[in-house]
């Protein structure tokens, strides 16, 4: 008896069950208002058989766009490695349905040319996540963090450069300060490959992208948004509403820590529990809520530690205008 996997069929209703997609800016692309993230749960150290079974239940949930790094797992490239494995095993045949994404700029080998925005860097991350995620371009290429010591121009060079090569369709950047933003819209724009997207990190508790002007810049230019850490790390759960639960990612210790759990800001996680109720809302699905009526979001980007988890954030797309 053969025991390999079933081949992988996407649900027929996948585009009609729920999904709700926006325009990407002024761009012609629609991006799903909820997408995939593939930073903490793909990495090698993770369950493949449970990897597959959310990326499975994204796309047949309308989910098209993965968004990855060359850095993402741990231990870094592995993310890339698990998305690979899925095109190649489920996805090969839905390539044309799905906008992939990936970064470079996080030290990711030894030496002087793994880190940073150098062309030398960037184009020999690219390269190599390639050849990890098993295609022969991405849909979105990013320059995942500003470079200070690397003139701007050489940078956006060597992103426009990847795209005349075709290893990416698109370009966006990620936490770069304003007046960087600016130069580079400006200068992608003069290159005749217009910036698509900007990544930062905008939820209830960190909402430097609104402060600092990079929406309203967003909105003014016509550049989509995407939010990562939207329900920062899981703080915008019911989660932490009692306390600091056995075995969740603050007793890790890597990206939450215990200390943060203030006894302030747990009354205010109730607080806003309280006011979601009174809105049919659970709390994850008023934080996501929150994002997403921003006028320059595009999407919000969801991890996924369980099937579970990936649908209960879904249902956010229920209190969403079509």
């Amino acid at each position: 008896m053969s025991t390999s996997t079933p081949i992988f069929t996407a649900d027929s209703t996948r585009y009609t069950n729920g999904m709700v997609y926006a325009r990407c800016g002024r761009s012609g692309v629609m991006l799903p208002k909820v997408s995939l993230g593939f930073w903490h749960n793909f990495g090698a150290e993770g369950d493949f058989a449970l990897q597959r079974r959310i990326a499975r239940y994204a796309f047949d949930h309308g989910i098209t766009h993965f968004d990855l790094a060359n850095n993402y797992g741990p231990p870094p490239g592995s993310a890339e490695e698990t998305l690979g494995r899925l095109m190649n095993d489920d996805f090969k045949t839905y390539r044309d349905e799905l906008f992939i994404s990936t970064k470079a700029g996080y030290e990711m080998w030894a030496g002087p040319y793994g880190n940073w925005g150098s062309r030398k860097s960037l184009m020999a991350s690219l390269d190599q996540s390639l050849r990890r995620m098993r295609l022969d371009y991405v849909d979105l290429f990013y320059s995942h963090r500003y470079d200070p010591a690397t003139p701007l121009e050489e940078t956006l060079q060597a992103m426009v450069d990847i795209v005349r090569a075709g290893k990416a369709l698109y370009l966006g950047i990620s936490r770069w300060p304003l007046e960087a933003t600016r130069f580079a819209v400006d200068y992608l724009a003069r290159h005749d490959t217009p910036l698509l997207i900007y990544q930062g990190r905008l939820n209830r508790l960190d909402q430097a992208p609104v402060i600092e002007g990079i929406n309203d810049f967003c909105q003014e230019r016509g550049i989509g948004f995407i939010s990562f850490s939207p329900l920062a790390q899981g703080l915008l759960t019911d989660r932490y509403l009692h306390g600091i639960p056995a075995n969740s990612r603050m007793t890790q210790g890597r990206f939450l820590k215990p200390e943060m759990l203030t006894p302030e800001l747990l009354n205010q996680l109730n607080v806003w529990n309280e006011e979601a109720k009174t809105q049919g809302l659970t709390l994850a699905e008023a934080s996501l809520l929150w994002i997403l009526q921003h006028r320059s979001v595009t999407s919000v980007l969801v991890g996924a530690s369980s099937v579970e988890q990936l649908a209960n954030n879904l249902g956010v797309l229920r209190h969403i205008e079509k």
